[in-house]
C-alpha cells in the first residue's frame, strides 16, 4: 500500500501498456495472472498456528516478492474480572519491517501499520466470522485469539497476501483441548484431621447419579480447567471454512488487472479490495470492500467489478484450499510420528 515513486513518463508508459491490445506487463503475465505463490504452515513452533507466504519469489534469484509471516497465539482471559468476553474474542495486529519500507519515515510506517490493522480487524474480527470454540468455561474463562502478522518484504499486492497468510494461519490454529475441573471443600470428617482447610479435588466414592461421560453438570459448576495430553495438540478452530480472502482489482479504465507490482500500483488511479467468504459454495458473502484512489465509480461499474471479483476470488480460494489441505496431511503425519516417540 505504500506507493513507490515513479515518474510521469513511467506512469504513462505502464498505463498505455496495460490498455494496449494485447495488454503488456513488465514480467510477461496476463492481466488476470498471479505471480508464484509459495505457502508453508507450522513455521513458528511456539505459536498455536502459523504460516509463511511469498508472492512473486524469483526462482532463479532465490529472493524477491512480497513476504508475509502470520502467527496466532491463544491466551486465557477471565470474563468475570478481566477484559475477557464470554465466547472469546479475536484481535488482529499488523507490523511492517522497516527493511520492507526503507523510504518511509517512522510516522509514515506507523500509519501504514494502523491502516492495515484496521482493514484486517474490521474484516476478520466481525461477529459473523467468530469461532464457536473459544469458550473454556462459560461466563468464567475464554480464549483470546491474537493474530499477529509481519510484512517482511513488499513487492506489491500486500493486502491480498495479508489475507491469504491470515487464512492459512487461522486454518493451522489448534485450540487446546480443555477439561473442566470442579473443587469441593473437605468434609467434616477430614477437616478434623486436617486443620489447614485447603481445597482439594473431590475424590469421594459416591454412586454417580449420571453417566461418567456426561460433563454438562461439571461445566456448570467448574472453577478451573486442565489440559489433557493428546497427539494433535488440540482441535481445529471452528468456522475455518468462513475465513475470508481478498482479491484486489487494479482499475485502468476500461480494463483491470490482478496482483500488481509496486510500479503498477503507483501507476493505477483506482484500486478496489473485495473480501469474500466462501462458507457456502453456492452463496459466497462479500464481507467488506474498499475503494482506494482519487477517482469515482458509478453503481453499474461497482456491481460489475463485484461480480468479477467474486469469480477471481473463487479461483484463488480453491487454489489456497487445496494447498492448505495438502499442508494439513503433511503436518498431521509429522505430529503423529513425533507423539509416538514420546
Amino acid at each position: 500500500m505504500a506507493a513507490q515513486l515513479v515518474s510521469k513518463a513511467e506512469r504513462a508508459y505502464i498505463q498505455a501498456s496495460l490498455q494496449s491490445s494485447p495488454p503488456l506487463r513488465a514480467d510477461g503475465r496476463g492481466l488476470l495472472d498471479f505471480r508464484t505463490v509459495l505457502l508453508e504452515t507450522g513455521v513458528a513452533p511456539l505459536a498455536n498456528g502459523s504460516a509463511r507466504l511469498n508472492v512473486g519469489k524469483m526462482s532463479h534469484e532465490g529472493g524477491g516478492g512480497t513476504e508475509v509471516l502470520a502467527a496466532t497465539k491463544l491466551e486465557v482471559e477471565d470474563t468475570e474480572t478481566g477484559d475477557g468476553v464470554d465466547g472469546g474474542r479475536v484481535v488482529c495486529s499488523v507490523s511492517c519491517s522497516p527493511s520492507a519500507y526503507p523510504h518511509l519515515s517512522s510516522n509514515a510506517l506507523d500509519e501504514l501499520q494502523h491502516d492495515l490493522t484496521v482493514i484486517l480487524q474490521q474484516t476478520i474480527g466481525h461477529p459473523s466470522l467468530h469461532p464457536r470454540n473459544l469458550t473454556i468455561i462459560p461466563r468464567k474463562k475464554s480464549w483470546l485469539l491474537n493474530l499477529d502478522i509481519v510484512i517482511l518484504a513488499d513487492a506489491g499486492n500486500t493486502v491480498d497476501a495479508l489475507f491469504m497468510a491470515s487464512r492459512a494461519a487461522l486454518w493451522d490454529t489448534k485450540v487446546p483441548r480443555t477439561r473442566a475441573v470442579e473443587y469441593h471443600a473437605p468434609d467434616e470428617s477430614r477437616s478434623a484431621s486436617d486443620s489447614t482447610g485447603a481445597m482439594d479435588m473431590d475424590n469421594r466414592e459416591a454412586i454417580p447419579t449420571t453417566s461418567g461421560f456426561d460433563t454438562r453438570e461439571i461445566v456448570k459448576t467448574a472453577t478451573d480447567f486442565e489440559l489433557p495430553d493428546y497427539w494433535d495438540e488440540g482441535e481445529v478452530l471452528q468456522g475455518q471454512e468462513k475465513w475470508p480472502i481478498c482479491v484486489t482489482l487494479n482499475l485502468v479504465p476500461p480494463t483491470h488487472f490482478l496482483d500488481a507490482t509496486l510500479p503498477e500500483e503507483a501507476s493505477v488511479p483506482l484500486r478496489m479490495h473485495f473480501m469474500f467468504s466462501f462458507a457456502s459454495p453456492t452463496s459466497p458473502k462479500l464481507q467488506s470492500t474498499r475503494l482506494l484512489g482519487p477517482g469515482e465509480l458509478d453503481m453499474t461499474q461497482i456491481k460489475s467489478y463485484i461480480a468479477d471479483g467474486e469469480r477471481y476470488a473463487r479461483d484463488l480460494f480453491n487454489a489456497l484450499e487445496a494447498k492448505l489441505r495438502e499442508e494439513d496431511v503433511r503436518r498431521n503425519v509429522k505430529a503423529r510420528d513425533r507423539f509416538a516417540l514420546r
